[in-house]
């Protein structure tokens, strides 16, 4: 059981993947948007296709952090500092321009199969998603564990095993979150702080992180 995080880290990581799913972005837009204009199925689909797409990025930080952690020092290094400060960027970025969440409803022709394409598309081409996923989960793998690229993995996993449901309410309630979001811009800044604070903690974790 060497590719189970421990409790605690586990934990940890899932009271922030909570505060990633409350910070609106281009997914919650789209499945938001596709909601209104389309219906119930039709969110419910964007949510199946995004998230398969968040299953393609898992599996390719999978591969990939654990190719530049064999590979060198050096290599581990400039992932490093290139995480950190993307991360320090998301932060402050998050302090100077809000939480984005534009909303409109769009009837998409073609079917739910392209409903389902189309958000696994958004989700793919969003260079944002990459970078999120080769920084944010190699925070929650100590250095020393024993099968690093198994808890990669594992947290991957459990990534789109909350994303999932939580999204699937999120389009059952969609006219109540959205209203809700838009109507109350001190709850949207508040997210903004736990955000860049969340990530600004991250920031300087992974420099800290040995090889």
């Amino acid at each position: 059981m060497s590719f189970l995080p421990d409790t605690p880290t586990l934990l940890a990581y899932l009271a922030a993947c909570l505060v990633l799913f409350v910070t609106p972005g281009p997914d919650m837009s789209l499945t938001l948007a596709r909601t209104i204009g389309s219906g119930t199925r039709a969110g419910i689909v964007t949510v199946l296709g995004t998230s398969l797409g968040t299953l393609v990025h898992t599996l390719a930080a999978v591969l990939g952090i654990s190719a530049v952690i064999a590979a060198s020092a050096t290599a581990f290094t400039v992932l490093k500092v290139v995480g950190a400060l993307y991360l320090a960027w998301l932060a402050v970025d998050a302090l100077r321009r809000g939480s984005s969440l534009h909303v409109r409803a769009e009837t998409v022709r073609g079917g739910l199969w392209r409903t389902f394409w189309v958000g696994l598309g958004v989700n793919l081409t969003n260079p944002k998603v990459v970078l999120f996923f080769l920084t944010f989960l190699p925070q929650f793998v100590r250095a020393d564990a024993p099968d690093p690229s198994g808890q990669l993995a594992v947290l991957g996993l459990a990534f789109i095993v909350l994303f999932l449901p939580l999204g699937i309410l999120m389009v059952l309630g969609a006219a109540r979150v959205t209203g809700a979001l838009q109507a109350r811009p001190r709850l949207m800044r508040g997210i903004d702080w736990l955000f860049a604070g969340l990530f600004g903690a991250f920031a300087a974790r992974i420099l800290l992180t040995v090889r």
